[in-house]
């Protein structure tokens, strides 16, 4: 079993990289999907969060309106560091259990966790290998500005939120700048992924045979 980070920061297309890599056979373990499953309605997250934020981050039908909460707590690192307080421990908690039961299943898995802060929580340094996925501020800006419908002020803090992108870079052991065609992206992340099968292969070759 190989598990390697993916990262990069906000709108840098990192899900694109994802999808990529599970078509070549990667078995993903999506972090922001976990995030979503644990605020569903009436879950204890949910509820925990509903008893921090209000009412106000509440649709009518009672889901988590994500924008309206990820506009209030971006602008405020004190609420900011309420929520991380609230997800990040679950969310790991469940990307641990996820893997451990990829790995009874396939031993042999190429497991890639998909997560915006591994290098903010330091969860990679558990991974075998790191993918950073990296772009220009200006593109990050617009990507989001055409996502989320957000102001260029709004989506630099957001930005700004993060460990800036060059810190991210010095610790990567593979780099995919995603700033070019979808054709360009591709190609580059299935040399990587056919790097990442060499390193398996090695991998079992030096472990001792139970």
């Amino acid at each position: 079993m190989l598990i390697v980070g993916l990262t990069g920061g906000v709108a840098s297309g990192k899900t694109v990289i994802s999808q990529i890599l599970k078509e070549e056979g990667a078995t993903i373990v999506d972090a922001d999907q976990i995030a979503r499953d644990l605020v569903e309605p009436h879950t204890p997250t949910w509820n925990e969060l509903r008893r921090i934020f209000g009412e106000e981050i509440l649709d009518p039908k009672g889901f988590i309106r994500r924008k309206k909460l990820a506009a209030k707590v971006f602008s405020d690192p004190e609420q900011r560091s309420l929520l991380n307080q609230v997800l990040h421990p679950r969310i790991k908690e469940e990307m641990d259990r996820r893997v451990k039961e990829i790995g009874q299943k396939d031993p042999e898995a190429i497991i890639v966790i998909d997560a915006a802060l591994l290098v903010e929580l330091f969860e990679y340094r558990k991974m075998d290998k790191l993918i950073v996925v990296a772009s220009t501020e200006d593109l990050q800006i617009e990507r989001l500005k055409n996502r989320d419908g957000l102001v260029k002020e709004d989506a630099q803090k957001i930005i700004s939120s993060q460990i800036p992108q060059k810190e991210k870079l010095k610790i990567a052991d593979f780099v995919i700048w995603n700033q070019g065609s979808l054709e360009e992206t591709r190609r580059e992340t299935k040399k990587i992924f056919e790097e990442l099968k060499r390193i398996a292969v090695e991998m079992k070759k030096k472990r001792p045979e139970a």
